[in-house]
């Protein structure tokens, strides 16, 4: 399948490519001459995805002043992450399908409002089962983003820089992570946990409009119906890549999850530190991302199975030798690099394997990712209360991001066997 939308302001020359075929990468046909310029559209997504990723995560900086307002424990209140995790999972599909005959630009506009309202729900809660309400409208909001958004930016920028427009995207998460969060703690603790759930509702309005104004008339293929939708996911090389995604990011999280308790406990760092060191992984990560979505168009899975590989040779180094405090800060960050280095080549090959275009291939990635992190930090928190006690995540998480080298093999062998076929 090949993509109907051109991509602006660039200075490369497509030939076409048989149906199904990726762009050059790794042995492709896509000839780019010059370096390819992002479109405008793709940077304004990539900042939406800040504010999504902001959403998604500062939950979990506020959940004591969450549980003394709504008069529940703490870990009841950490409901609110599950729900909006499980939200993620099922509504990226499920939104997707339900929105598959609408404009895309009117499916982000419907997706940013959404999001907007489920914050305004949660922030207007007296009482838990409202506010899982607003977050599960939240994540829904979001789901429908990533699921039409991914579409967009990638039909924007064009085959031969696809991944690198993902980037930006997963880049905005990242971001998220190292500012947003912080700040929206810090928000929270200063004017009450709902100061930061109104901000998000006003910027995604905000957002919803810019979107409304400066993202292109919607181009949708001609092909564009629930039908082709479902075909493209009978590509098994597609399958391969969403195994291969949540088995990484299970590794990454299966440790992460637990960094606090791995710097203090074992590797002896003081409580204060330990934001600077998750500030340090979140640097590193940002770094990985740009990285993996300049080489990802070109190489990637020749980036990809290096990457992962060093993934798991890290949390191996965790597992053993993270007793030392700067030895261990040292190794956060290369996870966060190496790690998230994966995220933007991954996604890109759901566009280069699905074709262009395909919201419903893109959402069940998003779903991927959401049940790697799931999966990562419960199975993590297992290892963790069991025998290997602090070294159980990280040992998880080694298993997880060794075992994702077999589907990634697979996968690089068949493109391999594809790329000579066409040569």
């Amino acid at each position: 399948m090949t993509s109907t939308a051109s991509p602006s302001s660039t200075n490369q020359q497509v030939r076409p490519r048989p149906a199904g075929a990726s762009p050059e990468h790794d042995g492709g046909t896509v000839v780019a001459t010059g370096k390819v310029r992002l479109p405008p559209v793709v940077w304004l997504l990539g900042g939406i995805a800040f504010i999504m990723g902001t959403s998604e995560f500062v939950v979990s900086g506020l959940l004591p002043q969450i549980s003394n307002t709504l008069g529940v424990t703490v870990s009841s209140a950490g409901m609110l992450i599950t729900a909006f995790a499980v939200g993620m999972m099922i509504g990226a599909p499920v939104m997707s399908v339900a929105t598959q005959r609408l404009p895309r630009r009117l499916t982000l506009v419907a997706a940013l409002l959404v999001f907007a309202g489920g914050h305004v729900v949660s922030a207007l809660s007296s009482d838990m089962g409202l506010a899982l309400v607003g977050r599960v409208l939240a994540a829904l909001g979001n789901g429908t983003f990533w699921a039409v958004g991914a579409v967009v930016a990638t039909a924007a920028a064009g085959p031969a820089a696809s991944t690198r427009a993902t980037g930006v995207m997963v880049g905005g998460i990242t971001l998220a992570n190292i500012v947003g969060v912080p700040l929206g703690t810090a928000a929270g603790q200063l004017g009450g946990w709902q100061a930061p759930f109104w901000m998000l509702a006003a910027f995604a309005v905000a957002a919803a409009v810019v979107v409304a104004r400066r993202v292109p008339a919607d181009t949708t293929p001609a092909d564009s119906s629930l039908r082709a939708e479902t075909a493209a996911l009978k590509h098994p090389r597609l399958w391969l890549v969403y195994l291969a995604t949540a088995l990484i990011q299970a590794g990454i999280m299966g440790a992460y999850s637990y960094v606090a308790p791995l710097l203090t406990d074992r590797a002896g760092l003081a409580t204060a530190v330990v934001p600077l060191a998750m500030l340090g992984f979140g640097v590193g990560a940002l770094a990985g991302t740009t990285v993996g979505g300049r080489l990802g168009d070109r190489r990637p899975y020749t980036t990809l199975i290096p990457a992962t590989a060093v993934t798991a040779v890290i949390l191996g180094a965790i597992t053993l030798w993270a007793t030392d405090s700067v030895l261990a800060v040292v190794l956060v960050v290369l996870l966060g690099a190496a790690g998230f280095a994966c995220n933007p080549i991954v996604v890109g090959e759901v566009v280069h394997i699905a074709g262009a275009g395909r919201s419903l291939p893109m959402a069940l990635a998003t779903s991927a990712f959401q049940i790697g992190i799931a999966t990562g930090s419960w199975i993590g928190g297992i290892a963790m209360t069991s025998r290997l006690g602090l070294q159980g995540p990280s040992l998880v998480g080694f298993a997880f991001a060794l075992t994702a080298l077999l589907p990634l093999g697979l996968l690089a062998a068949s493109h391999r066997k594809a790329a000579a076929s066409r040569s």
